[in-house]
């Protein structure tokens, strides 16, 4: 039976007097793939940072890759999660080279310094990129990116570590209809290898959501309205209730597709 990745229990999280999320319990297993998805300001990107273990939550427990957060060093945890997300984007030095900013995941940092790396940690990172399509990319500076290149690039900086959670928070966000489709297809081969790691993503659509993610939890108001397979999640009833306004859901290809019936 596949072990724990993540659990959390009774999450609550509280921030200036509003609550951002309220009494999560959320199990992931290795080898699930997760998405999150929910309408804005319903508490999704809180849940990821919860388990990057960027963020302690105000009540409840959160134990990431058996440890659990408030009686173990984060800053030992963190190297063993992948994490992609726009906080990250906008700390990178402006003329910070992309080979730089994937190489540096591997000492939890942005921007290198002094730090050495040998050839294995060098020919890993440009295989990364390749991977994603950023082979043309490895010299350019990471500012002069469009935003589907960047979106790539830190995709492969979280896998760079071979991290055993990978998380991203609404990677096709900002992406043309070309960026997203490409991107969109590149999670799936991702999702489909075997050898990936347990994965949770963080979309507003599902039309986001590749092929071969098995799981999905939906939030509305910090609060779970639905969680489980995919196939039982995306349900009419469920992302109606998500989103507060009635729609249709449908899947075609292994793609899935919302709309208004208002």
């Amino acid at each position: 039976m596949a072990g724990e990745v993540l659990q959390l229990r009774g999450v609550g999280v509280r921030r200036g007097g509003s609550t951002l999320l309220r009494d999560v319990t959320w199990t992931v297993n290795e080898g699930d793939r997760w998405v999150i998805v929910g309408p804005n300001g319903a508490g999704k990107t809180t849940l990821l940072q919860i388990a990057a273990a960027m963020m302690h939550p105000s009540e409840g427990t959160a134990a990431i890759l058996d440890e659990e957060l408030g009686r173990t060093d984060v800053f030992e945890l963190r190297p063993r999660i992948g994490l992609a997300s726009s906080s990250l984007a906008e700390k990178v030095p402006s003329e910070e080279k992309v080979i730089d900013l994937v190489l540096t995941a591997s000492y939890a940092i942005i921007g290198r310094w002094r730090e050495e790396y040998d050839s294995t940690d060098v020919s890993r990172a440009v295989a990364l990129l390749d991977a994603l399509g950023c082979s043309d990319l490895i010299r350019r500076t990471f500012s002069t990116l469009s935003e589907g290149e960047r979106k790539r690039v830190q995709i492969a900086r979280a896998l760079m570590p071979d991290p055993e959670l990978l998380l991203l928070d609404e990677p096709a966000a900002g992406l043309d209809l070309g960026g997203r489709e490409d991107l969109v297809a590149r999670l799936a081969a991702l999702a489909d290898d075997p050898g990936a790691p347990t994965m949770a993503m963080v979309t507003h659509h599902v039309e986001e959501v590749p092929e071969g993610f098995t799981h999905a939890l939906l939030l509305r108001g910090g609060e779970v309205v639905a969680q489980g397979k995919v196939d039982e999640v995306f349900t009419t009833e469920h992302l109606s209730s998500t989103f507060g306004l009635p729609l249709a859901i449908d899947r075609q290809d292994g793609r899935w597709y919302a709309r208004s019936t208002r």
